[in-house]
């Protein structure tokens, strides 16, 4: 699927002072990622703050991004959680036409052990009519999903094209990387990995600083993609900082710091999540100032 080789970004929801839904900087958002370079678009992932999402806003917010994006970008759609039946429900209910793949996390706070994975992918894989990448991040979901699953996911079910790995763990990518099908995506969800996972062998990333500074973070997995090793490191390097900052408090309150300072959208963010602190806003902005 070479569609989603390179760089996805997972865009935030923008939020207007009240908290309703931006759907203008949505917009602007879209056409900014678009414009700057990046492959393909991921809604409403964890970074679009999907636990605090209504049914109706997610519905409006696909059919926003889907009207303003023209067919530009392939498009992916978060569809995952720890009730089995209800994310099946959501794939045979909900309007597909417009979404290339799936992106669904594994089950959180369930804790299930490799063979629930499986079982769980199991019936989201017979349920979806569109291909999936799996999304594994155990710092939010508190259980990491093993490359021996992900692998057996892979092998096992032909709509399984792909997995967003974010377990932060160096061997687990290159375990995935050295024993999967040969046309298995294997994707980083790790931004500081990102171009170490691309230069093994991974093919590309699915990013959350990507969005606020697209035209450098996709030339950098590009070039690491070209086997271009030196250059694409000099764009890493530059990035590294603004890296840690935006998951220094919590995700996405750092990014939606940088695109404020961007003038794209403003930084609200829906309870229990929090604004970046004054402190952390000062970062970012002198290292946008100064980048």
């Amino acid at each position: 699927m070479q569609k989603f080789v390179g760089t996805g970004v997972a865009l935030i929801t923008p939020f207007k002072e009240d908290l309703s839904v931006d759907f203008d900087a949505l917009k602007n958002l879209v056409n900014y990622n678009i414009d700057n370079g990046t492959n393909y678009l991921v809604i409403n992932g964890t970074t679009a703050e999907s636990a605090t999402i209504t049914k109706q806003e997610k519905e409006e917010i696909i059919k926003v991004i889907a009207a303003e994006n023209k067919g530009r970008l392939p498009l992916v759609l978060g569809v995952g959680g720890n009730n089995t039946q209800v994310v099946v429900d959501e794939l045979e209910t909900l309007d597909l036409s417009e979404i290339d793949a799936i992106l669904s996390v594994a089950p959180y706070y369930s804790k299930p052990t490799q063979e629930g994975f499986y079982q769980h992918f199991k019936a989201v894989s017979l349920a979806s009519p569109k291909p999936i990448i799996l999304y594994n991040v155990p710092g939010r979901t508190a259980k990491n999903m093993l490359p021996a699953t992900t692998l057996r996911l892979a092998n096992d079910f032909d709509n399984v094209l792909g997995v967003k790995e974010a377990a932060n763990i160096q061997q687990q990518y290159y375990e995935l990387l050295r024993d999967k099908p040969e046309d298995f995506l294997v994707i980083s969800g790790d931004d500081d990995l990102a171009l170490g996972v691309v230069l093994a062998g991974g093919a590309g990333v699915i990013s959350v600083i990507g969005q606020g500074l697209p035209k450098e973070f996709s030339k950098m997995i590009q070039l690491g993609l070209q086997g271009k090793n030196k250059e694409a490191y000099e764009i890493h390097y530059k990035l590294m900082d603004i890296v840690d900052y935006i998951f220094e408090e919590n995700n996405p309150a750092g990014i939606k710091a940088v695109l404020l300072k961007k003038g794209i959208c403003k930084d609200a963010v829906r309870l229990p999540l929090v604004t970046a602190s004054e402190e952390l806003q000062t970062k970012i902005s002198d290292f946008i100032d100064n980048f």
